[in-house]
């Protein structure tokens, strides 16, 4: 399969310039890696009208070991790249990069909307019948003051267990979602969250929904397992509408996709992931 950036527009607009968006522009999405295309699963279903830019940053994925400065940093330049191609929205499909950049986002653009994700601290406080949590996400999330404030607000009156889980977004990278490795690589993160009571698992990053059947799996029937990619993509929509900016176009919208990891495999996996006859255009340096 041949990857080529053909068919891929050309930025139309300088993302240093003051934007003004307009409703019949797409919207952009970035994620570490190819997990984002879990949120924006969500997204789609609920905008069906609606264009999408999606960047993988597959070429420095995971963000979890990266410092907050350079998560920013490089979520500047993906924001620049989505606006430079006519986003009118961004959306960051990335736990990890919302806690470290959407305030710096939303001061470059403070006229385009700029979507976030977080935990799910607050809905699994609500769900818990034992009274402790279970948060499976990235160091850098979990590191967070994002992560530590959303504790101090949902999660006074019950017990959070946290658990970097280290070789998952590696694995979803790969399109290894159910081989006996990825398997025996979730029970190590899952066990000791259940060893220590809890009945509520949260995904807190966006690749580790393709690996829900397995989580779900080996924590049983008795545990809730909560992911935030609807809530996310409900309060998108709800921006949108808020700022005037839905489509109003009845036809289905389109989706685009670059990765600063495009290969053959990349592709693969992204057909996978996502629709078989999706293209994968590589991210100019």
């Amino acid at each position: 399969m041949n990857l080529r950036s053909s068919g891929f527009p050309a930025p139309n607009r300088d993302p240093t310039a003051v934007v003004t968006p307009t409703s019949d522009a797409p919207i952009g999405v970035f994620d570490s890696g190819l997990g984002g295309l879990s949120v924006l699963c969500h997204a789609r279903a609920r905008l069906p009208a609606e264009d999408f830019l999606y960047v993988a940053d597959s070429g420095h994925a995971p963000y979890g070991e990266r410092s907050a400065e350079w998560i920013r940093a490089r979520s500047l330049t993906l924001g620049e790249f989505l606006i430079g191609h006519g986003a009118k929205a961004l959306l960051i499909a990335c736990n990890t990069a919302t806690a470290a950049a959407a305030h710096a986002l939303r001061e470059r653009w403070p006229g385009v909307p700029v979507i976030g994700m977080e935990p799910a601290v607050k809905p699994a406080a609500a769900a818990t019948r034992s009274g402790v949590v279970g948060v499976l996400a990235t160091t850098g999330t979990l590191a967070s003051a994002r992560f530590a404030a959303l504790l101090d607000t949902f999660g006074r009156d019950v017990r959070v267990i946290t658990r970097p889980g280290t070789g998952l977004v590696e694995a979803v990278e790969r399109g290894e979602l159910d081989t006996p490795a990825t398997q025996a690589l979730i029970a190590s993160h899952v066990e000791p969250l259940l060893a220590d009571g809890a009945d509520v698992i949260v995904l807190g990053c966006t690749h580790y929904p393709f690996l829900r059947r397995w989580i779900e799996h080996q924590a049983g029937p008795s545990v809730q397992v909560i992911d935030t990619g609807d809530s996310v993509a409900r309060q998108l929509a709800q921006r949108l509408n808020d700022a005037r900016l839905l489509r109003s176009a009845k036809a289905a919208g389109s989706e685009r996709f670059w990765s600063s990891a495009a290969s053959d495999t990349a592709e693969r996996v992204l057909q996978r992931l996502w629709q078989a006859d999706a293209q994968l255009a590589p991210l100019p340096a």
